[in-house]
């Protein structure tokens, strides 16, 4: 067991000192940031930053501060300290990547009243001080040794970076229309013009006219250039919509206030393609490095084989489409070994033998595997003589839809996750959201549309 021991007055001598090494990270100013509410962009914005004077992101100056109070607290004089006083003369910036050597040294003791001062200063690598400055404490005149206290752990996850990049990319390509099935909530108004603003899309507003006005109104929007299309009812604005899908006028449907089951049965017959339509979440998990996609959780209640294998074909698209050359795919099971007692094992064999035949293409599938072996690395060493799915999944394949729906709304609840959903399969994307799902994931599940139709079009230039 480690102890955290102090040094009382008496035992402190004039000269003494004690110093820490530490070297600045992103997780420091992160961690800093958070603490203390300071999000100056000097400190966190790359951009701003390298505009600036020292043209690089640098450290908050209290960073080195805590630093020094750290020595105090926990080495010279240790546990028991009290802080009374502390300059400190900010002398050079300090830059990521930095090592930094904290150094207090007693200059003074007063036995009056045990108080002690000490020089204070923070060093760079080339031994410059970045901070000099001086501290009066009052010392401790007992002993004290405790074990020292193992500190929780801290994951840090940049919500929406990983949609931001997606965001980014489906900019660059050309604006989708899409027809919006009776926007006329807050909520379903707000997700369409978002994305509008962001130029992913040209809505076109399907609905009573009246309505969505209203609604315009209620958030703030004058809803210049944004074609609307009155409807007297949802059923009618659903009807509408697939008309207008079927003719080329839009390049994809937004659920807006429809349900999600009256939509795919107005769907069908007029947009269905040889593939089974399938619905697929694109999660941003926090602790997961890359965005992970869970399927099907929407649609298909009892897949059989044919089904999961469009399922799979649909997921595998949508993966190449946000950029990945040749995702990775894990069936998922409560088992991972084939057992003729639980269909989905002998559905995983029989669909990677299927991807071993070319039946399914442009991914490497493995299962029957289990949800932590496909996501977590530690337990994907199990599989080191397989193909590498384990524990580096992008796509999670759901053994039917109840699970595929579990999955995702635990991540959601549970890990923090945020969801962008869409409807693959049919002769259009069919954009589809949660009632908890974020104004970002609104955003996400345009841009999925988006770089899907991208695919579509350069696959039918090619």
């Amino acid at each position: 067991m480690q102890f955290i021991e102090n040094r009382t007055f008496d035992e402190i001598q004039i000269g003494d000192h004690a110093e820490v090494e530490r070297v600045l990270t992103e997780r420091d100013i992160d961690l800093f940031a958070i603490m203390s509410g300071d999000i100056n962009p000097a400190h966190l914005d790359r951009e701003f930053a390298e505009g600036e004077i020292f043209h690089k992101v640098i450290a908050h100056g209290m960073w080195g501060g805590a630093l020094i109070s750290a020595v105090l607290g926990t080495e010279l004089p240790g546990p028991g300290t009290i802080y009374l006083n502390q300059s400190l003369s900010f002398r050079k910036p300090v830059g990521l990547g930095d090592r930094i050597r904290v150094v207090v040294t007693v200059t003074d003791k007063n036995p009056e009243n045990a108080h002690v001062r000490l020089a204070c200063e923070c060093l760079n690598e080339a031994g410059k001080p970045v901070i000099k400055g001086e501290a009066e404490v009052i010392a401790p005149t007992k002993k004290i040794r405790r074990p020292r206290t193992h500190l929780p752990d801290v994951h840090l996850h940049h919500h929406g970076a990983a949609y931001d990049r997606l965001i980014h990319a489906a900019q660059s390509a050309q604006s989708l229309r899409v027809a919006v099935i009776a926007p006329t909530t807050p909520r379903a108004l707000n997700g369409v013009m978002d994305a509008y603003h962001q130029g992913l899309t040209l809505p076109v507003l399907i609905g009573s006219e009246e309505d969505i006005r209203d609604t315009a109104d209620e958030i703030g929007e004058t809803l210049n250039g944004v074609q609307i299309v009155d409807a007297v009812s949802v059923r009618e604005a659903t009807a509408q919509a697939v008309a207008m899908a079927v003719a080329g006028e839009v390049d994809a449907i937004d659920e807006g206030t429809a349900r999600v089951r009256a939509l795919l049965k107005a769907v069908q017959p007029a947009l269905v393609t040889e593939r089974v339509m399938s619905h697929a979440f694109a999660l941003d998990v926090p602790g997961y490095a890359k965005p992970l996609i869970v399927t099907d959780g929407l649609v298909n209640t009892k897949p059989t084989l044919e089904t999961k294998q469009d399922i799979i074909q649909n997921a595998i698209l949508l993966a190449t489409a946000l950029g990945i050359d040749t995702p990775k795919v894990a069936l998922l099971s409560a088992f991972e070994e084939v057992t003729p007692d639980l269909p989905a094992t002998i559905d995983a064999a029989a669909l990677c033998k299927m991807a071993q035949r070319g039946q399914i293409t442009g991914g490497v599938l493995d299962g029957p595997m289990a949800f932590d072996t496909a996501i977590s690395k530690a337990m994907a060493k199990r599989f080191s003589g397989r193909p590498g799915v384990a524990g580096e999944a992008d796509v999670l394949v759901a053994p039917g839809l109840e699970a595929g729906n579990v999955i995702a709304k635990q991540l959601v609840h549970l890990a923090g996750a945020e969801a962008a959903g869409i409807i693959l399969g049919a002769r259009v994307p069919i954009l589809v959201n949660g009632r908890a799902d974020s104004a970002r994931s609104k955003i996400a599940s345009s841009a999925l549309a988006v770089l899907m139709q991208q695919q579509k079009r350069a696959s039918i230039t090619h």
